[in-house]
């Protein structure tokens, strides 16, 4: 164990007369961990980022009772324990900049969770069930890493905010993305020649503020986005798109919903049975996105304190992680991944 300095202690009165502890052991170079000397059922926050473990002990976790916070970015971690479990009052996890194949279906049981920051890892799956379970979770971040799919329980977590899954290879958006209603923040971008269409549900996400598809294989966008009266920032770049021409999309927001709006109000719908157009405008004048037109939707976006507990997500135009700037090189922005799609 090579621990230098030495460790960050900060205790902070509470309303009930006890003091929760943050315990910072960040940037000292660790390889294990040391055997603190202070309760760890009294630690709120602990911060372990950028060190050189490569696992956290069960017997810890297991002991952090209280924790609400835990930092565990930039090491070299290819599991979480089982035992993250135990973690019932933890709200923000962050796991950016690891070497994580997949995390434990204990998470599920980490129920107060409301941020999961997980960008930079060598994920291929997320927990099937996840999003049963983590109802009140705000902000998902899985960018930069090799997820083909999100789980379809990613259209249960009604609470979401953000959504970043750029940088991975995905085939599809779940079904049910009509629910996520608060959504305000979706990026789908660089995720090269495999993403080539997005559900026609995507109209139905009324509350969101930014949409990022850029640098997908997409040619033509659903009709329904004619609906989204809400967006504000849009990117699609990079992609081979027909309809709405580029030209249209290069004009803004505005051009591009104007379009779409028309082309639902008409008879073309980019290859949609007139069934499935039908069915798909009744569903959108029921949740009072569309009626003929374009209607501004009434739908609260829920608590006015929404701030993130962890601060290290930016706007969609921003870096997840500055240790790892080589990722957006040119060579990797604008070329399709050289690795084969799976089977």
């Amino acid at each position: 164990m090579r621990m230098e300095g030495k460790k960050r202690v900060r205790a902070e009165e509470s309303d009930d007369g006890k003091k929760p502890q943050e315990l910072d052991l960040s940037g000292m170079s660790l390889d294990s961990l040391p055997n603190p000397s202070i309760n760890l059922g009294a630690i709120a926050k602990l911060d372990l980022s950028n060190n050189n473990l490569q696992c956290i002990p069960e017997s810890l976790t297991a002991r952090l009772l209280n924790l609400v916070v835990l930092d565990v970015h930039s090491n070299q971690l290819r599991a979480l324990p089982n035992s993250i479990g135990c973690l019932s009052k933890m709200k923000a996890l962050n796991v950016s900049g690891n070497l994580i194949e997949s995390l434990p279906k204990t998470i599920e049981d980490c129920r107060a969770l409301q941020e999961l920051i997980a960008n930079f890892n060598q994920l291929t799956k997320l927990p099937e069930t996840l999003g049963f379970e983590l109802t009140d979770l705000r902000k998902l971040a899985v960018n930069s890493n090799k997820l083909a799919f999100l789980p379809y329980s990613t259209s249960h977590m009604t609470s979401l905010r953000v959504l970043d899954a750029r940088l991975n290879c995905l085939r599809s958006l779940p079904d049910g993305l009509e629910n996520l209603i608060r959504l305000e923040v979706l990026n789908v971008g660089q995720n090269f020649h495999y993403l080539q269409s997005l559900p026609y549900a995507i109209g139905l996400l009324v509350s969101l503020v930014e949409l990022d598809i850029s640098y997908n294989s997409i040619g033509a966008l659903p009709s329904s986005m004619g609906c989204m009266a809400k967006l504000r920032k849009f990117q699609a770049e990079g992609n081979p798109l027909v309809c709405p021409p580029m030209d249209v999309v290069e004009q803004g927001v505005e051009s591009v919903r104007g379009y779409l709006s028309a082309r639902m109000n008409g008879s073309d719908t980019a290859g949609s049975s007139p069934a499935k157009k039908n069915s798909w405008i009744k569903k959108l004048v029921k949740c009072g996105t569309f009626s003929g037109g374009m209607i501004s939707s009434n739908i609260s976006v829920g608590d006015e304190n929404d701030g993130f507990l962890l601060s290290d997500y930016r706007s969609i135009d921003g870096l997840a992680s500055p240790r790892y700037v080589g990722i957006f090189s040119p060579r990797r922005l604008f070329s399709p991944r050289r690795a084969s799609p799976r089977k």
